[in-house]
């Protein structure tokens, strides 16, 4: 079995399996107790605070634990926007965020706010004249994926970051769940404000995230409780769960595999160019362990079968959306030419990934390409 679909999440590693595990078996105090037992896990939390603000590049960043991606999102795009409240009420994000960024985007818009959704080019990317033009004094919120979950879009974030910065005081928030470990992500002075990302996503476990701020940045709570995570994010905090996140954070920034990717990809988009029928979306500025392809005249779904029957696991752009029988708003956002919009597919690679697979890949590509009669160029 070949697995592609690394985008959607991951095998966890052994090395993080292995310390969850053992947090649960020496660690499982709460750490809000003030009994010994519950002070051995407050400092095992704080000590993951600290090895992933050295993985930032913060010393003093503020790091909020969460349930996952989805919420660490919402925490940042609903949290700021009403903490800022008395700066402003106006919000920008792109048309093509995650689905936890523009549903509470949509929910602040129905609760009084202004929200501008910057729209894109056919790479997927944002205009920075039209970034400048939006930004105004009222400007609390600007929430701007790194890299695209479902095309691979790079967005251009320290630019974007310069801009918002120069023109407002607003907090700049972007989803790092696609390239936490794939691309350099920190929190220095000329990036984001506010990073989140996703532990299932880089060999980690699932309902793990990581919200992270520079310092002296708080958020409104979202859910209410005992206060945990200095009143930002109640409920009792999982320090297996914290453990397993750091661990999974520290593998991914170590072992990236860019150049691998990279090549990879090259080569498969040269690959793929070479067939009538399909086209590789955001060829020239996608991450690089995500090729997304679109074929014409066909549903997704009928590659993803084909390709499942053969060996080989993709996914219809985001795990999130791929069982609704709509052409995904990002999609639609990069106006994908009508014959093309609902055959989209994509490969995206991880770590257990081999050069043999991806010749596997270009082996089945061409058999199905020969199935639906298209011919090389």
């Amino acid at each position: 079995m070949a697995y592609f679909d690394n985008s959607a999440t991951t095998r966890p590693d052994e090395e993080v399996l292995s310390s969850f595990v053992e947090a649960n078996r020496r660690f499982f105090a709460n750490p809000a107790s003030i009994h010994g037992k519950g002070r051995e896990a407050e400092a095992l939390l704080e000590r993951c605070r600290d090895q992933i603000r050295s993985l930032v590049g913060s010393h003093d960043a503020e790091v909020i634990f969460t349930s996952g991606g989805t919420e660490a999102n919402n925490l940042a795009v609903i949290g700021f926007a009403y903490a800022l409240q008395s700066r402003g009420s106006h919000i920008i994000t792109t048309a093509i965020e995650h689905p936890s960024v523009l549903n509470a985007c949509h929910f602040l818009e129905r609760n009084g706010f202004e929200v501008d959704y910057l729209p894109v080019d056919e790479q997927g990317r944002i205009s920075l004249e039209q970034l400048a033009k939006l930004v105004r004094k009222e400007t609390t919120v600007v929430s701007i994926m790194h890299v695209n979950n479902e095309i691979g879009t790079i967005q251009p974030i320290e630019q974007a970051v310069e801009i918002v910065h120069q023109n407002s005081r607003a907090i700049f928030h972007s989803d790092c769940v696609q390239s936490f470990g794939k691309l350099p992500v920190k929190l220095h002075a000329s990036g984001p404000d506010a990073i989140t990302v996703s532990a299932h996503k880089i060999n980690g476990l699932k309902n793990s995230g990581v919200l992270m701020m520079k310092k002296g940045m708080t958020p409104s709570p979202i859910n209410f409780g005992g206060g945990q995570e200095k009143g930002v994010r109640s409920g009792t905090v999982s320090v297996p769960n914290a453990v397993a996140a750091a661990k999974a954070m520290r593998l991914s920034a170590v072992n990236q595999e860019n150049e691998t990717y990279r090549k990879w990809r090259n080569d498969l988009i040269q690959f793929v160019n070479q067939f009538e029928g399909v086209q590789v979306i955001a060829s020239h500025c996608g991450a690089p362990h995500i090729v997304s392809l679109a074929f014409s005249k066909i549903k997704g779904e009928v590659a993803v079968n084909y390709f499942q029957e053969n060996g080989i696991y993709l996914s219809t752009s985001s795990a999130c959306s791929s069982k609704s029988s709509n052409a995904g708003h990002v999609i639609e956002a990069i106006h994908l030419k009508q014959e093309y919009k609902f055959g989209v597919v994509r490969i995206s690679f991880g770590k257990d990934n081999t050069d043999e697979e991806i010749k596997k890949f270009e082996t089945v590509f061409s058999a199905f390409m020969k199935l639906l009669g298209r011919d090389l160029k």
